[in-house]
């Protein structure tokens, strides 16, 4: 379903929402051909369709993001703006994972206003002194923005949060959407301004910017451009109640490469592409990729890292030294068990805190020796589902308290404040447990943080009065709904919802024997070390450069309005088949040959009609009645519809079930191919055909005279491709000693006989011709499917046959722009149409007196 928003942002999408001073541009590249920039003046740049400022040779990473890694503080005397690095952010540690000649640009805004008549004069400093480019976005607009789109809508939703009703989330408001579009409008122009589209890689972060992609390539349509989202991607169910959908993958579909912390959270956007925009995906050594009109749009799977020297440096500081100390002197004798959430209703902070207090009542011996510390982080939004979270937080923490505390002993601590890094890491250092308790979240990296903190240091070691070769031990409660669960298979993995079994996980993880909690330790340390924020980086870096390989090898053009672009990426030698073109060979030809597909060329594929329009009728006959062409219709369809439907064209050519049946006018007989004159098979195909019929809800049988077809075209997407890979392999496995093929189409799983193919029925008629004394100056084949693919191979083959006295000019054309054996390419029925028409109209211009065979072709999409 088209969203209103496509019409309603055209004007954003037109560059006239900021005026922006340009800066110097570099010359462009040198066009040899059509849309393919050659290597000459390497360091200059063009997209063919656009420019960009050019900043040299040096490799650059952009890193866009909503927010730049700074701390800005304006100085109370002089009331000038200081700004200095976030050492904790996750954006200035992925440099590390970069090579040390790489220059790393970020754009993103800051968490300040600045006013209007200091920008210019900030944007400069921070540009020279950080290489950063402020976005500056007008505060209503940030409003709207971060605080109403994002945190209203987006945040919620990927949290699997619907606005059922008021009190549950606000309902969607087109307003917000178009200040979520206008600031990615101003990221990308901020962009814009400091590309250079050759050399450098932009690297965009996180949910906030999901249709920044969009405005990128159509501004260059060659941009190398990955993105990563931080925060879970809902199933199909959760995010197709989104209006503007559609717009959004879409917009993530026009980068390289997109990036996300675990296969559910990708499995679940590929699921979304394939119900709402129809497209499939493939793996191929390892890689899964999506075909988005001939670009393949590569899946990233991995889950983000932790800076391990950053965490390291914080243990070895005296003030964690000294925070530890008073910690163990605090809780002496007493498990500490830790947790360090934000505070909001995704991370489950009450459910834990029930746990703990089911744990008690269970386990009245661990009264007074358990302690559970949680540490509250700030929160980042400010709306009515977090006050409720909160208070009902300081409820049960109250309760437990009560019921199983004493005057020197609470069993529940909350530290609500902010909490400095050195102070987190003394607790994570002395915590027994650990447990994160989420019933949803994108990532969370405390397990990690927790497990490189129980590791130590030598300054660490010292504090806590061990050896350097003292066994480690750590123990993770994490729950199965959290982004870093899959990579930790030595924690015990709980179902938030389930007190009773969170309970008991917590009653394990504190009383496991120690030689097996320092094996799990051991474990989760060697990958958390080798799998650090660098690790990601570069193997996200280097998938993003194999992804981008061949960008100048293809010609590419947009298409596409406002949200709806999108760049057809396609190779040089394949292009439009022009009708000025073929008409020219058309009427300068005088022994023509034209094979022509059914359904999905002849035919609309989704039309509910799949009978011949009478213009279509009409146009085939004139061809047909042309003395100088043999017309066929080549098609997996039976023969009693073909001959029925195309009764009016006396003179057409049939080829009927793939080439099973061949006739040569209406006049002549019905031809059987000899090679499949055993069709016993049948027999064994039918029942497991009709088996995943059953199974399969919306699917059905078509039974032909040589074969058997599944459809699935109206079953459930994912399980309607994943019973037909079940299928083929089924068929496969009980036809391995019988004489038929099982082939896989669009929607479709097909059987048919061994040796009949599209492609055998060029040949045959092709070689009639040559043996008549009639060889072919003019060959014309257009089909749309795979089967079709054996015919323009078997034409192209047939033509370089030596016994022909002169080459013919070859027209393979395949509709539909795809990757294709054929050179040319129409893009749909319509096309077609006016190619037929052209072509009837130059015969009628030249009536045809010298006598020719006849012929017809198709084939069933």
């Amino acid at each position: 379903m088209a969203s209103r928003s496509c019409a309603n942002f055209l004007h954003l999408a037109s560059g006239n929402l900021l005026d922006i001073p340009q800066t110097p541009r570099g010359l462009p590249r040198v066009m040899t051909v059509p849309g393919i920039i050659s290597d000459m003046d390497s360091c200059s740049s063009n997209d063919g369709d656009s420019d960009a400022a050019s900043s040299g040779c040096r490799e650059r990473k952009i890193i866009v993001a909503n927010m730049l890694p700074l701390h800005a503080k304006r100085d109370g005397e002089t009331s000038k703006w200081h700004f200095s690095w976030d050492e904790d952010s996750l954006l200035l540690h992925l440099k590390d994972g970069f090579s040390p000649e790489t220059e790393v640009v970020f754009v993103g805004s800051l968490k300040v206003d600045i006013d209007v008549n200091e920008q210019e004069e900030v944007a400069q400093k921070l540009l020279e002194d950080f290489n950063c480019v402020p976005t500056f976005l007008p505060h209503d607009l940030q409003k709207k923005f971060y605080l109403g789109f994002c945190k209203q809508h987006l945040w919620p939703l990927f949290h699997y949060m619907l606005p059922m009703c008021p009190d549950h989330g606000d309902r969607f408001d087109r307003i917000l959407w178009q200040a979520y579009v206008s600031a990615n409008k101003i990221f990308a122009d901020k962009v814009m301004e400091v590309i250079n589209p050759d050399d450098d890689y932009v690297w965009i972060h996180d949910y906030h910017l999901m249709v920044l992609p969009t405005f990128l390539r159509k501004h260059l349509n060659r941009i190398k451009l990955g993105f990563f989202l931080h925060s879970p991607f809902p199933s199909s169910e959760i995010y197709r109640t989104l209006p503007v959908r559609d717009e959004i993958l879409r917009g993530l579909l026009n980068c390289d490469l997109i990036g996300f912390h675990t296969f559910d959270y990708a499995r679940h956007f590929l699921s979304c592409c394939s119900r709402m925009l129809g497209l499939d995906y493939e793996s191929k050594r390892g890689h899964i990729g999506l075909d988005y009109f001939g670009r393949t749009v590569f899946i990233k799977i991995l889950p983000v890292g932790v800076h391990m020297g950053r965490l390291e440096s914080v243990l070895n500081l005296s003030s964690t030294a000294a925070r530890v100390k008073e910690i163990q002197k605090q809780f002496e004798g007493k498990k500490l068990i830790l947790g360090i959430d934000d505070m909001d209703i995704f991370k489950g902070i009450s459910l834990k805190l029930l746990a703990v207090e089911q744990l008690l009542q269970q386990h009245p011996d661990l009264q007074g020796k358990i302690v559970l510390v949680q540490i509250v982080n700030p929160a980042r939004g400010f709306g009515k589902d977090v006050q409720e979270a909160k208070k009902e937080t300081y409820m049960t923490a109250k309760k437990i308290n009560e019921v199983y505390g004493s005057p020197n002993y609470q069993p529940v601590i909350l530290i609500d404040r902010p909490v400095p890094r050195y102070e987190k890491s003394a607790y994570y250092a002395l915590a027994e447990c650990c447990i994160v308790n989420a019933v949803r979240d994108g990532m969370n990296l405390v397990p990690y943080k927790y497990i490189v903190c129980r590791q130590g240091t030598p300054g660490m070691d010292e504090a806590l009065g061990v050896k350097p070769e003292y066994p480690r031990t750590s123990m993770l409660v994490v729950s199965e709904f959290i982004g870093c669960s899959p990579s930790l298979s030595g924690a015990i993995r709980v179902n938030p919802w389930d007190i009773d079994a969170v309970a008991e996980a917590l009653n394990t993880a504190i009383t496991m024997p120690e030689s097996e909690k320092q094996l799990r330790h051991e474990k989760h340390y060697r990958y958390v070390s080798t799998h650090d924020v660098a690790y990601w980086a570069r193997s996200f870096v280097m998938d993003l450069d194999r992804a981008c390989q061949d960008h100048y090898s293809k010609r590419c053009w947009g298409i596409g309005l406002g949200l709806s672009f999108r760049v057809v990426s396609l190779s040089p030698s394949f292009r439009r088949l022009a009708i000025d073109h073929i008409c020219s060979a058309y009427r300068r030809t005088n022994r023509r040959a034209i094979f022509l597909d059914y359904d999905g060329t002849l035919v609309p594929e989704a039309s509910i009609i799949k009978t011949p329009s009478p213009e279509v009728i009409s146009i085939i006959k004139t061809l047909c009645d042309d003395p100088k062409n043999t017309v066929f219709i080549v098609s997996g369809r039976g023969r009693a519809s073909l001959s029925d439907w195309l009764a009016p064209c006396e003179k057409l050519g049939i080829a009927a079930e793939h080439g099973y049946f061949i006739r040569w006018s209406k006049d002549s007989e019905w031809e059987t191919s000899p090679v499949g004159a055993d069709l016993e098979w049948k027999k064994i195909v039918e029942p497991v055909m009709s088996l995943y019929r059953e199974a399969t809800d919306g699917s059905s049988i078509e039974t032909k005279e040589s074969g058997l077809v599944w459809h699935h075209l109206d079953a459930d997407p994912d399980f309607g491709s994943c019973q037909a890979k079940e299928l083929l392999d089924h068929l496969e496995s009980v036809l391995a000693n019988e004489p038929a093929v099982v082939h896989r189409g669009q929607h479709i799983v097909e059987v048919k006989p061994q040796g009949v193919s599209k492609g055998l029925v060029a040949e045959k008629v092709l070689s009639r011709m040559v043996n008549g004394g009639k060889p072919p100056d003019f060959v014309m084949c257009v089909g749309d499917d795979k089967s079709d693919e054996d015919m323009f191979q078997s034409i192209l083959t047939s033509v370089s046959n030596p016994s022909l006295p002169v080459a013919p000019e070859i027209f393979a054309c395949t509709v539909g722009r795809k990757p294709s054996k054929a050179r040319y390419y129409l893009d749909d029925t319509a096309d077609v149409l006016k190619l037929l028409k052209g072509l009837a109209t130059a015969t009628i211009s030249k009536p045809r007196c010298l006598p020719e065979i006849k012929v017809s072709f198709e084939s069933n999409a």
